[in-house]
């Protein structure tokens, strides 16, 4: 039977002051640590200053841990959730509110998320009572093939989201990729050429100026200055991108950045793995890959991974026509890192990715189909997408010195039935009230003695 647990911390509020981990032990649960392996009945987490000390049968608990009866429920590392547009948008059709794309900017791979990114916008709550704790935000391509730098954040009640500014850079090389660069996968390939060679010459005048939270111009690893730049009237010789594009894009070039391209097409993904020819230092990561069960032993064989929609199956495109829901399953059989994220599919808000990871299971139960293991589903969506965004051993795992992102379920996390009872992050204990919840308890016991007549029964 399933038992609720009691919200002992009271109700948070988004604050720029960091409130305090709580070092706490549930025991008794069935515990999920998102390696990959199978979940642990009876089992025992602790975490201890923010940080998990231990997951498993047999754990010992330490003297003075606040102790937590998980009898009856499942505790899990949070959901990590890949290709979102969380604290971009609140609205999606009110432009004011939607900062996902630049249709109309004179930059395109300069383009940084981090600095808007909104804590406070009502999906921040809700993917958060969803069980989503850390996520990629991503920018959408407006003008240009480059969408810009997307971001890792975590979703804890304050103002500090941003745990890794300027994670990756975003580009189009499919069908609407090549309907941005002019009407062609030639001007795409072209055009990306072009900026890859013009930002390996740009060579060490690459440092950016970047305005941080506060409005000044901040200096150190990750928000360095560089006079030359910012004094320079223009490049030497053809150039097509702009001089701040050009900085953005050298550290893709030299691998330090990684390269999110969106491709869904079997020969698309060969000729996005073929750049490497050219440029070897590429840090890839294929975003959407709809026929990436084709020429999955050729992605397994070059080491990149792959994140995609677990629901699509439909041929939604011309590059789409392969598509399946045996694609997950056959990549990751074929020996290749998979995260399913919110891309091209169904109910792709982040606080579905458990129903999608949960499709996955029960595809194994259609005849002929190829889904995944309980354990491996729930990988895809925790500790396979942490790893791809630079957090591998730290989220999305309940492993000794992880984040204390923890979830506690009211039963299997994979089915649609079940829901999050407590959400911890960095062993902070977060709230679960948000827009809807606040609209179901209003509705809940709403007064209908003072309706117009023509809404009484």
């Amino acid at each position: 039977m399933k038992r609720l647990l009691a919200l002992s911390a009271a109700a948070l509020v988004l604050s720029a002051t960091p409130l305090a981990a709580q070092d706490i032990a549930i025991t008794g649960a069935t515990v999920a640590t998102g390696d990959g392996s199978n979940p642990i009945e009876n089992a025992t987490v602790v975490v201890q200053g923010g940080r998990v000390v231990a997951a498993g049968a047999g754990v010992a608990v330490p003297a003075g841990m606040t102790m937590l009866d998980g009898s009856g429920t499942w505790v899990t590392p949070g959901i990590f959730a890949s290709i979102t547009n969380l604290g971009l948008v609140d609205v999606d059709a009110v432009s004011e509110s939607n900062d996902a794309s630049a249709g109309d900017s004179p930059f395109n791979a300069a383009l940084d998320v981090a600095p808007v990114i909104n804590p406070a916008a009502q999906d921040f709550a809700y993917s958060r009572a969803g069980g989503v704790t850390r996520a990629t935000v991503t920018p959408v391509a407006g003008a240009s093939i480059f969408a810009g730098q997307g971001a890792v954040i975590d979703l804890g009640a304050d103002f500090d989201a941003v745990t890794q500014p300027r994670a990756f850079q975003f580009v189009e090389m499919g069908e609407r990729g090549a309907r941005l660069a002019g009407g062609s996968r030639t001007s795409v390939y072209a055009l990306f050429l072009n900026a890859l060679r013009e930002a390996g010459n740009y060579g060490d005048d690459a440092q950016l100026r970047t305005i941080g939270r506060s409005g000044s111009v901040g200096m150190g690893d990750d928000i360095a200055v560089d006079s030359r730049l910012l004094g320079r009237a223009e490049r030497e010789g053809d150039v097509l991108l702009t001089r701040f594009d050009a900085a953005a894009l050298v550290p893709v070039v030299r691998g330090e950045q990684k390269l999110y391209v969106s491709v869904h097409r079997a020969s698309d993904i060969l000729s996005v793995l073929a750049l490497r020819n050219d440029f070897p230092r590429l840090n890839l990561v294929l975003v959407g890959v709809s026929e990436g069960w084709m020429v999955a032993n050729q992605i397994a064989a070059a080491g990149v991974p792959v994140i995609t929609g677990a629901l699509t199956d439909l041929p939604a495109s011309f590059e789409q026509l392969a598509a399946t829901q045996s694609n997950v399953g056959r990549m990751v059989d074929a020996g290749v890192a998979v995260a399913i994220g919110g891309y091209e599919s169904s109910g792709d808000h982040p606080r579905n990715l458990p129903q999608q990871a949960g499709n996955m299971v029960a595809l194994n139960r259609i005849p002929g189909a190829t889904g995944l293991t309980w354990g491996e589903a729930f990988a895809a969506i925790t500790s396979v997408p942490a790893s791809i965004g630079g957090l591998g051993g730290r989220a999305g795992v309940l492993a000794p010195g992880a984040h204390g992102d923890l979830v506690i379920w009211d039963g299997d996390p994979l089915e649609i039935s079940s829901a999050p009872l407590r959400v911890f992050i960095d062993g902070i204990e977060q709230p679960l009230n948000n827009h809807q919840t606040r609209l179901r308890e209003r509705y809940r016991t709403l007064d209908e003695s003072q309706l117009p007549p023509a809404y009484r029964r």
